[in-house]
């Protein structure tokens, strides 16, 4: 994978550097916030692999604003931090995984080969779908009903891929929480309801009648069309 690697301690910088080249990936390194937002927006990677603690701007920042430009990009942020609130706030801005400092090399390359799989999986799955007078282009992140336009976070794909994949039956708000979010399916939060209430808004005829993402009582959603 082409990684960008966004770490401002220079010795762990160098060695994350080594270890991911040793692995075979292609890595360019930088050392603060707003580097990785010129980097990562600039140009096209893989993944980045980015600390939590830096200057210019902190990792949550560069991790919203990467994800606004390259929605799809995945992220795999490193924390110094061990609580669970700081783990699954790096989650609900966007990051795909985390790593706690100290890690181990074997620890690190197996999240980032991990991955690197759930990307090749995600492109083998169904990338366009067309369902009640909408196009889900969801390999490009992007909508369109008629002549209107609209772009789809990566969330927001991932719900309509999970939600699609089983149409069979209702899936939880833990089941997409852990598997969309790849964050705790015990967490209480809105986050599940808020962003299937904004993804109603781009892709139903009307948000108030869902006829796509349906809810199912006591469980939590389904597909509907």
């Amino acid at each position: 994978m082409k990684i960008l690697l966004v770490e401002d301690e220079p010795l762990l910088r160098e060695g994350v550097r080594d270890l991911l080249r040793g692995a075979k990936h292609e890595v360019e390194a930088v050392g603060d916030g707003m580097s990785a937002v010129e980097r990562g927006t600039a140009e096209a990677f893989d993944l980045v692999v980015l600390d939590l603690m830096l200057p210019k701007l902190d990792g949550l920042q560069v991790c919203q604003r990467l994800k606004k430009v390259r929605p799809s990009l995945p992220i795999l942020m490193l924390t110094a931090r061990g609580s669970e609130d700081d783990k699954v706030s790096g989650l609900l801005e966007g990051a795909d995984d985390y790593v706690v400092k100290p890690f181990g090399a074997r620890e690190l390359l197996a999240r980032v080969q991990a991955i690197g799989r759930r990307a090749v999986a995600s492109g083998e799955a169904e990338t366009a779908l067309e369902v009640d007078g909408i196009v889900l282009d969801l390999a490009r992140c992007r909508g369109k009903r008629g002549a209107d336009e609209f772009d789809l976070t990566a969330r927001e794909v991932g719900i309509l891929r999970w939600l699609h994949q089983h149409k069979a039956r209702a899936v939880s708000r833990a089941e997409l929480l852990e598997h969309v979010w790849h964050a705790p399916p015990t967490l209480q939060t809105r986050t599940i309801d808020m962003t299937i209430a904004n993804l109603r808004k781009k892709i139903e005829r009307d948000p108030a009648e869902p006829r796509i993402i349906v809810s199912v009582k006591g469980i939590g959603y389904g597909w509907g069309s």
